[in-house]
């Protein structure tokens, strides 16, 4: 998949400019070492318009997962929702992918870094694990202990975890992993959260090993307005195995059910489980006006 052509513009440390024409220093901890912050963010073409869904929670995850590696973030997020907004226009995007990326200025040591640059893209994509239920395997690789790095931030170097336990599902013919973490509890997909059904109960981990996902948040919301009652704990494999059905959430991958976890197929038809009614409402949530905030 190609990103960007010869007119697509990127945001650039207060600037507008082609991202055919940008480069980037190659001696820096960004590169080297996975030392950058990122967000992924959805914008959806609405009747009133492109807007861009939870973008101020986006934004202020952004500065905390900065703040958790000791990288600065000086930016105003006012004005950062208002160039999102901006570059969506310039490059005449209506439904988009949108990435921002806090990164290290030239820098070869392993000290945090003093000074970052902020850039922002985005893209046409559309839902990252397709529109199918999804066959998934218990991945061989665990979530990474949170004494070793800060699991609720959204690290670039904690990824390379994520693409080899995708991998490695793949090879399998699998469409994607589940990880556990390090006391072997379900943990997360590689780009996801899941949840669980269970005689119409809805279950998930609880935060400590595993990304606070907004969408898993928006999630959690969406059943107390549905009065679905969810419960955080943590769940074993035996318990995703005896559950009726499972779906994975987030931004790339918004509600995505899950067919089978190994050779386990949940018995309960996705069109009746609880996690399609909250893909329904999910899909309605996102495109109305109420649920953003414009900045001008």
């Amino acid at each position: 998949m190609k990103y960007f052509n010869s007119n697509t513009v990127l945001y650039l440390d207060g600037k507008f400019q082609k991202a055919a024409n940008t480069t980037a220093d190659i001696y820096g901890q960004s590169l080297h070492y996975g030392y950058a912050v990122f967000e992924g963010i959805r914008a959806y073409h609405t009747h009133n318009g492109t807007r861009v869904f939870k973008i101020r929670e986006h934004f202020e995850r952004l500065k905390k997962s900065a703040e958790l590696v000791n990288m600065p973030f000086p930016w105003d997020i006012n004005n950062l929702i208002k160039q999102t907004y901006k570059l969506l226009e310039l490059n005449n995007l209506k439904d988009a992918y949108i990435r921002p990326l806090v990164y290290a200025a030239p820098n070869m040591s392993l000290v945090a870094a003093t000074d970052v640059s902020i850039m922002i893209c985005a893209w046409e994509w559309g839902a990252y694990l397709g529109n199918q239920q999804l066959k998934v395997c218990i991945s061989s690789y665990e979530r990474p202990n949170p004494k070793s790095t800060p699991i609720e931030a959204k690290v670039s170097g904690n990824y390379v975890n994520s693409i080899l336990a995708t991998t490695e599902a793949k090879r399998k013919g699998f469409d994607e992993a589940l990880l556990l973490d390090m006391n072997g509890n379900i943990a997360e997909a590689p780009g996801a959260n899941i949840f669980i059904e269970k005689n119409g109960r809805l279950y998930t981990p609880p935060l400590g090993n595993i990304l606070a996902g907004i969408t898993r948040a928006t999630v959690i919301e969406l059943c107390r307005i549905l009065d679905i009652e969810l419960i955080e704990k943590h769940l074993t494999v035996n318990d995703l195995k005896h559950a009726d059905s499972a779906f994975f959430c987030g931004t790339a991958t918004e509600i995505a059910g899950i067919a089978t976890i190994d050779e386990y197929q949940f018995p309960v038809r996705w069109n009746d489980s609880v996690g399609a009614t909250i893909q329904r409402t999910y899909k309605c949530l996102v495109l109305e006006k109420q649920n953003y905030e414009v900045i001008i």
